[in-house]
């Protein structure tokens, strides 16, 4: 926003108004604070000075504390925060960094631990599926040996042979095409 000269009233009057709260003295007024070398870009140095002592400016320490003490009023009379309002030399209010209440450490092991527990589980599971699918698959051929009459001649098997359908041998009947005269 623009930084004008009711700008520099308001921070003034929030000076003087740290000043004042800091002290508990109504001494500090807008005047005794001063704002040199204003930028364009909002950058200054300001002096507060007390009129009712011999000394022309409040010392550094008394400020400093001053504004830290109502850091949080400043930034809010001009809608700012730590970030975009900065004090040099004076440490920023900002809330310590939030920890987690478990430690990233613990969820990464919670994490890979539950991978190898679904793995096993996997592995478990489609090792009973096959196991399954093998005995039904054993019996169901056990089922088909016991469906098929098994002939032995002379110790060998033999097919049975289904008497309505025929059966041809395939060696015999190509021979006779061969040979066969027109």
């Amino acid at each position: 926003y623009a930084w004008d000269a009711n700008e520099e009233y308001l921070f003034k009057a929030m000076v003087a108004f740290a000043m004042r709260r800091y002290s508990s003295k109504s001494t500090t007024q807008i005047s005794n604070v001063l704002l040199c070398n204003v930028t364009d870009r909002v950058s200054f140095w300001f002096v507060v000075t007390d009129s009712s002592k011999n000394v022309t400016t409040v010392p550094g320490s008394e400020v400093e504390a001053a504004i830290r003490m109502n850091r949080n009023r400043i930034n809010n009379a001009f809608l700012l925060s730590d970030q975009t309002l900065q004090f040099l030399k004076i440490t920023s209010t900002l809330s310590p960094p939030v920890e987690p209440s478990t430690p990233v450490w613990l969820i990464v092991f919670g994490v890979v631990l539950c991978l190898i527990v679904a793995g096993i589980v996997f592995l478990i599971v489609s090792g009973i599926q096959k196991h399954k699918k093998k005995n039904k698959e054993s019996t169901e051929r056990e089922n088909l040996e016991e469906k098929v009459e098994v002939t032995l001649e002379n110790g060998i098997p033999c097919e049975a042979l289904d008497l309505k359908a025929g059966h041809i041998n395939g060696v015999f009947a190509a021979d006779d095409e061969r040979f066969t005269s027109l």
